[in-house]
């Protein structure tokens, strides 16, 4: 898998998904295959894996990898938002787990023309789906300067956004910011002080907030969780690696939510919500990969895996 992607923490995804024979699993973002191609193996000999990935590299790479399941995959191209929809299609009432890696894959990163990187000179895209007509390039040159300030601010959690949203205005007002190699260099000279020295590149938080809006990342991840909760059959698990602070805490919160707490606004003297408890938190603190495997593979060092299971 090393050539397309490393599947982050196997062992671990494995265990908490608790895989058995004749079970139905979701992989929603299916990548490579590394995932899926194990749990095929742990719910041998009848088990059935879906696949969904909105990525075509992905699609055809792990039709490829797991071509030797024949009819115990079906691969599908679609958003994991849509899981309900795509289950009901397949005829599929209940599944026994899902998994949701919602990392970029290094077969993205290190595909110079898909734009996700700003270490390689490539357009502005960062489409996860290359169907999609909306490109980092639309969002960077036509978004006003309080929009781009927003979404580096919230999805970036860059403490100089404004300064950063400022410095592309001034740059697109001479002529649109096209690649990567130029975003990065506006994000720099906006950002840079003299004498010092940083271990994360200037442009790390500006590029993760881009793309996260470009795809609608956040949105789509809160929508897949209560879509996929319904999903699934009592005892089922729903398993999610997030690699930054607010994918993790997305999946902290919702699954939380769905233990049964409390959500109506503090001061009410009654709950008005009635929230039903359908999971049960079995990760109260994320699970983090080994240090040989951050070793191996840097970029799952900031990997965290939660799981909860259906009640």
């Amino acid at each position: 898998m090393v050539s397309f992607h490393t599947p982050v923490m196997l062992e671990k995804v494995l265990q908490s998904l608790r895989c058995k024979p004749g079970g139905i699993y979701v992989d929603g973002t299916l990548g490579g295959g590394g995932h899926a191609r194990a749990i095929l193996e742990n719910t041998a000999p009848d088990g059935l894996l879906i696949g969904i990935d909105r990525d075509d590299d992905a699609l055809l790479e792990s039709e490829k990898r797991l071509q030797p399941f024949g009819q115990r995959k079906i691969l599908i191209k679609g958003n994991f938002a849509d899981i309900g929809e795509i289950l009901t299609n397949l005829n599929i009432r209940k599944v026994d787990g899902i998994l949701l890696d919602l990392g970029v894959s290094s077969h993205q990163l290190d595909t110079a023309d898909r734009g996700f990187s700003f270490s390689l000179d490539a357009p502005l895209d960062m489409r996860m789906d290359q169907s999609s007509r909306y490109r980092a390039y639309d969002l960077v040159n036509l978004s006003p300067e309080k929009e781009l300030r927003k979404v580096i601010r919230d999805y970036g959690e860059e403490p100089m956004a404004g300064r950063i949203a400022r410095a592309i205005l001034a740059k697109r007002a001479s002529a649109p910011i096209r690649t990567t190699i130029e975003l990065a260099d506006v994000v720099c000279r906006a950002v840079r002080r003299q004498g010092v020295r940083k271990k994360v590149h200037p442009a790390t938080r500006t590029f993760q907030a881009i793309r996260i809006a470009v795809n609608q990342e956040l949105s789509n991840l809160s929508t897949a969780m209560d879509a996929g909760i319904d999903q699934l059959g009592q005892g089922g698990r729903f398993s999610i690696i997030s690699f930054h602070s607010l994918e993790d805490r997305i999946v902290k919160e919702t699954f939380r939510s769905w233990e049964g707490r409390c959500q109506c606004p503090p001061g009410l003297p009654v709950c008005q919500c009635q929230r039903e408890a359908k999971l049960k938190v079995l990760t109260r603190k994320p699970l983090r990969p080994e240090a040989g495997e951050s070793e191996t593979n840097p970029r799952a060092r900031s990997a965290r895996l939660r799981t909860a299971e259906k009640i």
